[in-house]
């Protein structure tokens, strides 16, 4: 009994110490910009962007795409993750996103980050696809993989009501949730996502989406969008 009892101690040391990782942590404490700044600056923007009731705010005083805030992003690098959050839009047809592996110096200046982006839209009324330019449903609408992989089997909340999100980040599978159903995985750097990458805007940019690590980015695209329960976990 006394030998099992110290086997147990030996696998407990073991471990606990691999475990700590997996623990969520908060990106947002719902009170401050810690642990934010904008994409290649030093500093949190000064304007479009706020806190309010525990909520990080894409301003609606500021109404003019990407001219006050620009893009933010946290301040540590993530590879293996597991990420949720809430967030909901504030206007028929708003438009958004959550970027993951940024890396800034592919950055078209301070304003817009690249990187795997998780589309956050209300795409049933994006005047695009009232126009017909773009079908409901695609790789641009809400939950897909924008420009690469369309999402299915979405539960979708309307504007106004909070929706969950969940991107799993694990070596090169990832997968995007949206109100606890799975909507899409992929493997980065497959040959079909190769193939995709090279029809999409993101062609021309090297090794796109290929990155060990990078920036988790909030995206500026004009529209007035609230974001809390922001939490990361390391696989």
């Amino acid at each position: 009994m006394k030998l099992l009892y110290t086997l147990y101690l030996i696998m407990l040391i073991i471990v606990l110490p691999s475990c700590a990782g997996s623990s969520w942590k908060p990106l947002f404490d719902g009170k401050t910009t810690s642990g934010w700044r904008g994409l290649n600056q030093m500093q949190f923007p000064a304007s479009g962007w706020k806190v309010e009731n525990g909520m990080l705010i894409r301003s609606t005083e500021d109404s003019v795409k990407s001219e006050s805030g620009g893009d933010i992003i946290t301040i540590e690098q993530y590879g293996n993750f597991e990420l949720k959050w809430e967030w909901k839009l504030m206007s028929e047809g708003g438009n958004s996103g959550l970027k993951y592996f940024v890396l800034e110096e592919l950055s078209e200046g301070s304003k817009y980050g690249i990187g795997l982006e998780y589309q956050i839209c209300d795409d049933q009324n994006m005047d695009s696809i009232k126009a017909g330019k773009l079908s409901d449903g695609d790789y641009h609408a809400l939950a897909a993989l924008y420009e690469i992989y369309p999402a299915k089997n979405r539960l979708v909340k309307p504007v106004g009501q909070w929706n969950s999100s969940r991107i799993i980040s694990r070596g090169h599978h990832a997968e995007h949730w949206l109100n606890g159903r799975k909507v899409l995985e992929y493997e980065r750097g497959s040959e079909d996502f190769t193939a995709r990458v090279a029809q999409s805007k993101f062609k021309t940019i090297p090794n796109f989406g290929l990155a060990d690590q990078g920036h988790i980015l909030l995206q500026d695209h004009g529209s007035p969008a609230a974001f809390r329960n922001i939490y990361i976990r390391e696989l």
